[in-house]
């Protein structure tokens, strides 16, 4: 069976809304984690937001290998509204998104990737969907925006991995348990 890997920045104190104002330092570690996450993903969930800002740079982005893993990859988006814009190997999910995910799982292929779609994110958590949780904490504090975490029900977490990068930045990875 596939995994769902969500995938997400943050600041210290959990704030995952416009990680462009805080994730401003890359190093080797930070890119190395970034590489090795998408190897293994043959498949992405983006909600609506996520997919209508990416679907606008990354097309034409030369910033690797990410673009040629979103452009490339098949991009599943939650959303109940019609796109407005393309993206190649783009589908709507529709219907009940934790059920298009368990189902998503049963089909072959490599891991199912969650990215940046915060909502997706907690209503996959929610649903008890999410396989491994892997957060890039930046070393600050934003005060303010959208927290990954809130809302959640309880839940346990097994750590699986934990590094800081030189940048400051610390990389951590967890299992859902059941």
């Amino acid at each position: 069976m596939r995994k769902v890997v969500a995938f997400e920045f943050l600041s210290l104190d959990g704030v995952a809304e416009a990680p462009d104002r805080f994730f401003t330092a890359w190093d080797d570690v930070v890119d190395a984690s970034g590489t090795e996450l998408i190897a293994t993903q043959d498949a992405v969930i983006l909600g609506r937001r996520s997919y209508d800002e990416w679907s606008g740079y990354w097309p034409t982005s030369d910033i690797e290998p990410f673009a040629t893993f979103i452009n490339g990859v098949a991009k599943y988006v939650a959303t109940s509204t019609p796109l407005e814009r393309e993206w190649t190997n783009t589908t709507v999910i529709d219907g009940d998104l934790a059920g298009f995910v368990r189902d998503l799982k049963d089909r072959p292929g490599g891991d199912i990737g969650v990215h940046a779609s915060i909502s997706v994110v907690q209503a996959l958590l929610a649903a008890g969907v999410v396989d491994e949780l892997r957060l890039a904490i930046a070393p600050v504090v934003v005060g303010s925006g959208r927290r990954l975490l809130d809302g959640l029900p309880a839940m346990r977490l097994q750590p699986t991995r934990s590094l800081t990068s030189p940048s400051g930045y610390l990389l951590v990875d967890y299992h859902a348990v059941e």
